[in-house]
C-alpha cells in the first residue's frame, strides 16, 4: 500500500509533490488512473466554475495521458465548458414543446442582444448563453431561465422587459 501512495504523490500536478489548493480537492479519494478522467474534469469545473487550458494539462501529466486525448473527452461531453462563466446565466429550453411554441425565437433574441451564441460568454462576463434540451416544465413553454429563475410561457416581449429589469443585457 505505501508503494501505491508514493506513486500517486508522484503522479501529481508538475512541480508539486504535494498538491495544494484545489488540486488537493480535486485529486482526492482518485487513484490517478484512465479511469479517473471524468471525474477529475468534473472536480476541475466544479472548482473554477470551467476547465482552464492549464488543468487540461495539469490532468494529462497526472494521469499520464496525452494533452489532446483529455481534450477530446473533455470536449466530447456537452457537461464540460471551457471559457469562464458569466456572473449571470441564461438558458433557453429548445426542448420539442418549447421548440414548437417558439423556443428558437428566444435563443435568436438573446443572441442579438447579447451579442453571443450559446455556449459563450458575453464580453464584459455579465452573462453566458446556454441551449438546454429540456427544463422539465414542459407545461411552461417556452421556458428561458436567468440564473435560478424560471420564466415560463415566454414571448419576445416578455423576454425584453425581463432582460431591460437587468443593467447590463
Amino acid at each position: 500500500m505505501a508503494v501505491a501512495r508514493s506513486r500517486r504523490r508522484a503522479n501529481g500536478p508538475p512541480n508539486d509533490s504535494r498538491p495544494a489548493g484545489p488540486w488537493a480537492d480535486i485529486m482526492r479519494g482518485l487513484e490517478g488512473t484512465r479511469s479517473d478522467l471524468v471525474p477529475a474534469l468534473q472536480r476541475t469545473q466544479a472548482a473554477f466554475g470551467y476547465v482552464p487550458p492549464d488543468a487540461l494539462r495539469r490532468i494529462a501529466h497526472w494521469l499520464k495521458l496525452s494533452e489532446s486525448e483529455v481534450f477530446g473527452v473533455a470536449t466530447f461531453y456537452a457537461q464540460f465548458r471551457f471559457t469562464p462563466p458569466g456572473r449571470h446565466r441564461l438558458r433557453v429550453c429548445l426542448g420539442t414543446a418549447c421548440h414548437v411554441k417558439g423556443g428558437m425565437p428566444m435563443m435568436q433574441t438573446l443572441e442579438r442582444r447579447l451579442g453571443v451564441e450559446p455556449g459563450e460568454t458575453t464580453e464584459d462576463g455579465e452573462y453566458d448563453l446556454e441551449r438546454v434540451v429540456c427544463l422539465g416544465c414542459c407545461a411552461l413553454a417556452p421556458v428561458v431561465t436567468f440564473d435560478d429563475s424560471i420564466y415560463g410561457q415566454m414571448s419576445v416581449l416578455k423576454l425584453q422587459e425581463m432582460l431591460d429589469g437587468h443593467e447590463h443585457a
